[in-house]
């Protein structure tokens, strides 16, 4: 894992602990550590020489280049700073090396990981369609992500179960989701 997919991560893991229901944003980021970090600290005219905690915050942009891999490593002090806000070991807040695994996994537990990343940045990437960002989260946070997305495709390949199960679980979707397929059904018919 890559170290701009692990602050994702920790972001989104922070988010929901803090009640968010969404991972947290950069800025929110920055603003937590700013305040809960640098309690204590006026900014002005203080230096703590002893203090192996000399940097208190990060900027925005940094977070930004750190996640978007356009500044592949962090600084010291920096990786020092998130690992002490998210709780970490500061060795978590780097680059994993190609093929290498925390533990003696198969390639199988290669894939959840994989699938867990890629369903939380889609997650992100719907953050417009909260119910859709949720569901993603939801995925990703189950123990075998890879056998509910088989389940799921499993629901889908067979004819009219989805349609029963979400009027039986969400009536409310069903009916609007049956209506707008039929219409659209309909739509095509006619042209």
């Amino acid at each position: 894992m890559k170290l701009g997919e692990k602050i994702r991560y920790l972001r989104e893991v922070e988010g929901s602990l803090r009640g968010l229901g969404r991972p947290m944003t950069q800025l929110e980021l920055v603003r937590a550590i700013r305040e809960e970090l640098g309690k204590g600290q006026s900014g002005k005219g203080r230096a703590d020489k002893g203090s192996s905690d000399k940097q208190k915050t990060l900027s925005q942009s940094y977070l930004s280049q750190i996640e978007n891999g356009a500044r592949p490593h962090m600084t010291q002090s920096s990786r020092a700073l998130l690992a002490k806000f998210f709780k970490v070991h500061p060795g978590f807040l780097v680059d994993d090396p190609d093929g290498y695994h925390a533990e003696l996994t198969s390639d199988l537990r290669t894939t959840e990981g994989q699938l867990d990343v890629w369903l939380l940045q889609g997650s992100e990437r719907f953050a417009r369609d909260p119910e859709v960002s949720q569901v993603l989260i939801k995925a990703a946070r189950e123990k075998d992500t890879r056998r509910a997305l088989l389940l799921l495709g499993a629901i889908l390949d067979t004819p009219g179960l989805a349609d029963r199960l979400l009027e039986a679980l969400r009536p409310e979707l069903g009916a609007s989701g049956n209506h707008h397929r039929s219409a659209s059904a309909e739509g095509r018919r006619i042209r």
